[in-house]
């Protein structure tokens, strides 16, 4: 099932539901797509402006990679719940199963791949993000703003889908790559996401 085809209230309402899917990752995924998608529309209101004709073909430029994100970010809340179904079927096996195990540690590690793939889409649109903030229309500036937030809740909350995997992991050699990789994305990019919050607001309130 595609999720992403219900309407808002309907993903909300399956999100509230004792239902497995979508969770965590499903939601940082559509986050992020909004996220993502406030930047493009600062690029929207851009584009065309005579004030910014000389920025209009990096604006068209970051315009066409932000809807590449979108999309793909919307594609990461279906596969979200895919990822987590052989995790979940994981733990059904009896635990004296020989195979249990093995079978459970690789469903483990296959689990943190999409919430993995969404910090780094996040990471990606926080770099438009900041283009649109420093050269977009000033009247959407706001916007800009909103998509960095949006995209660092998103990071985050991709992140703790990873940690509650690679924290069951038998081979923590594994676990301690997996983390390592995720803890470099948040370092840089919620430090870029604070900073172009702290511009769009210092700009209001100065």
């Amino acid at each position: 099932m595609d999720f992403t085809k219900n309407t808002c209230r309907d993903f909300v309402e399956v999100l509230a539901s004792s239902e497995p899917v979508p969770g965590g990752g499903g939601a940082a995924a559509l986050v992020g797509a909004i996220g993502t998608a406030l930047g493009d529309m600062v690029g929207s209101l851009t584009v065309g402006k005579k004030r910014y004709a000389d920025v209009e073909d990096e604006i068209l430029s970051l315009k066409a990679k932000c809807a590449e994100l979108e999309r793909t970010l919307l594609d990461q809340v279906e596969a979200d719940a895919e990822g987590f179904r052989p995790l979940a079927k994981a733990y059904g096996i009896p635990k004296d199963d020989p195979d249990r195990e093995r079978i459970l540690e690789e469903a483990t590690v296959k689990a943190c791949e999409v919430p993995m793939r969404i910090m780094e889409l996040c990471c990606e649109a926080l770099e438009t993000v900041g283009i649109f903030a420093e050269k977009g229309s000033r009247l959407a500036l706001s916007d800009a703003g909103c998509g960095a937030v949006c995209l660092k809740a998103a990071l985050e909350a991709a992140s703790l889908n990873v940690f509650i995997n690679t924290k069951s992991l038998k081979d923590r050699a594994e676990a301690a790559r997996i983390n390592g990789k995720c803890e470099e994305m948040l370092v840089k990019y919620t430090a870029m996401a604070d900073g172009i919050y702290s511009e769009v607001r210092g700009k209001f309130l100065s």
